[in-house]
């Protein structure tokens, strides 16, 4: 059993993750700011008869990030699996010169920074045991550049590179670091399909259940040999 903590766990890819590992029989810890959606998961998971612990948290925020890691690796010992998947995308959109230098940096310390942190955060613990998975969620925006999300492609786009940069730095030690690339994803089953239709050539969206599939395997033993991989769950996207 592994202990793994899911960042923005509360909808679409993280709360499908956190149930993907629960389904697995590992802890999970769930990161998010969202507190009614984060207790209504909380609760499906204790349903499941599997232990699970919840913390309101900006990602944004270092203090309450270390405060969280530190309550966690207390409960638990270690945190073993680290998904980062919190991330802002919605309302972050359009010409960009129609946004300003304060939309930037609230992606930036969320996309890029609420990531980095959390890995500086559990780390130490995973190299002191000679074992840990991280899985960063990036977007296929950071892969090919959005014209109408160039500051979101931008942090997208940091995650790719961090990914490989960390990975490279400790492999080594036991510890694996990997990203998914998602592409056009539902972000519920009652999300209108119309729009993957238009751009994959599997000519559909994916859904938050298989990019978590993905995340699990990355975060498994068969998966030791993996590292520094941005991998891309796109749908053989055809067109921006």
């Amino acid at each position: 059993m592994k202990t793994a903590l899911i960042t923005g766990a509360a909808q679409g890819i993280g709360r499908a993750a956190a149930l993907e590992f629960a389904r697995l029989g590992h802890r999970t810890v769930l990161v998010d700011m969202n507190e009614a959606a984060l207790a209504a998961l909380k609760g499906e998971i204790e349903a499941m008869g599997r232990e699970v612990t919840a913390y309101p948290c900006d990602v944004s925020d270092e203090a309450r990030v270390r405060e969280v890691c530190a309550a966690a690796v207390e409960k638990y010992g270690a945190v073993d699996i680290l998904v980062n998947n919190a991330g802002l995308y919605r309302g972050y959109w359009g010409d960009f010169l129609e946004t300003d230098s304060a939309s930037w940096r609230r992606l930036i310390d969320v996309n890029i920074l609420g990531t980095m942190v959390f890995c500086h955060a559990l780390l130490p613990g995973m190299l002191e045991k000679r074992w840990g998975r991280i899985v960063n969620v990036g977007s296929v925006a950071g892969e090919y550049g959005l014209p109408s999300f160039v500051a979101y492609s931008t942090t997208k786009g940091a995650i790719s590179s961090f990914t490989m940069a960390l990975a490279k730095a400790v492999s080594d030690r036991g510890v694996t670091v990997n990203s998914i690339v998602p592409g056009m994803i539902r972000s519920s089953e009652d999300d209108p399909d119309c729009k993957g239709r238009q751009v994959n050539a599997v000519d559909r969206s994916g859904t938050p259940e298989e990019c978590a599939k993905l995340i699990a395997f990355l975060a498994s033993d068969d998966a030791a040999y993996i590292s520094g991989q941005n991998y891309k769950i796109d749908g053989c996207r055809r067109q921006l």
